[in-house]
C-alpha cells in the first residue's frame, strides 16, 4: 500500500547539496571566531519573517471562520449571532491585530535603526506565533467536526502552526531573549 507521506509546514524554497567544496581563504566571511556571532545575527531577520508567516495563517484562519460561522446556524440562529461566538471572534481579532502590531515594529525597528534587534526580533515571533496558535484554535473549536476534518484549511492550519513555534527558536528561548535583552542596560531605553 502506498502512502503519501506530507511533512508538517514544508516550506520547500530550494535545495543545496555541497560536495568537496574548497573555498579559499580570501572569501572567508567575517573574522576566524566570529561565525556564532554572525549566525546568531541573522534571528533578528528570521524571526519576525516567522512571526509574518504566522500572522497570515491567523488571518486566513480568522478569514475562514467568519465565513463559516454566517453561514452556519445553531439554535435557530446564525452562528455569528451568538455572543459566546462574538466573544470569541473578538479574542481572535485582539491577537491576530496585536501579533501583527508585534511584527511591523520588528521590521520597522530594523528599517530605522542601527546593531542588533533581538529583542524586537523576539517579541515579534513570540507574540505573533503564540497568538496565531490561539487563533487557529478557536478557528478549530468554531469549526466543531470540521476543524479537524483532514484535508480542511483549518485542519491544516492546525498542524502547520505547531513547528512555527519552534523554528528559529522555540517560544521558551524566545522568552530568555526577550528577558536578557530587556535586562540589560543597553536594551532598557524605552523604545
Amino acid at each position: 500500500m502506498d502512502h503519501e507521506i506530507r511533512l508538517v509546514a514544508d516550506h520547500p524554497i530550494a535545495g543545496l547539496q555541497i560536495e568537496d567544496c574548497r573555498v579559499p581563504k580570501a572569501n572567508m566571511v567575517g573574522s576566524p571566531g566570529a561565525g556564532f556571532k554572525a549566525a546568531m545575527a541573522t534571528f533578528d531577520v528570521f524571526r519576525p519573517s516567522v512571526g509574518a508567516a504566522a500572522v497570515g495563517m491567523a488571518r486566513r484562519a480568522l478569514a475562514e471562520t467568519l465565513e463559516r460561522v454566517e453561514a452556519r446556524r445553531m439554535f435557530g440562529h446564525r452562528m455569528a449571532e451568538l455572543e459566546t461566538v462574538q466573544s470569541r471572534i473578538a479574542d481572535m481579532v485582539l491577537d491576530l491585530e496585536s501579533a501583527a502590531l508585534l511584527v511591523y515594529r520588528a521590521a520597522w525597528a530594523k528599517d530605522t535603526r542601527e546593531g542588533r534587534l533581538s529583542r524586537e526580533s523576539a517579541l515579534a515571533k513570540l507574540g505573533a506565533t503564540e497568538a496565531a496558535q490561539r487563533v487557529i484554535d478557536s478557528a478549530v473549536q468554531l469549526f466543531g467536526g470540521l476543524g479537524v476534518a483532514r484535508g480542511s484549511v483549518v485542519e491544516r492550519l492546525y498542524r502547520d502552526i505547531r513547528p512555527m513555534r519552534i523554528y528559529e527558536g522555540a517560544s521558551e528561548v524566545q522568552k530568555l531573549v526577550i528577558a536578557r535583552n530587556t535586562l540589560s542596560t543597553k536594551a532598557a531605553k524605552p523604545v
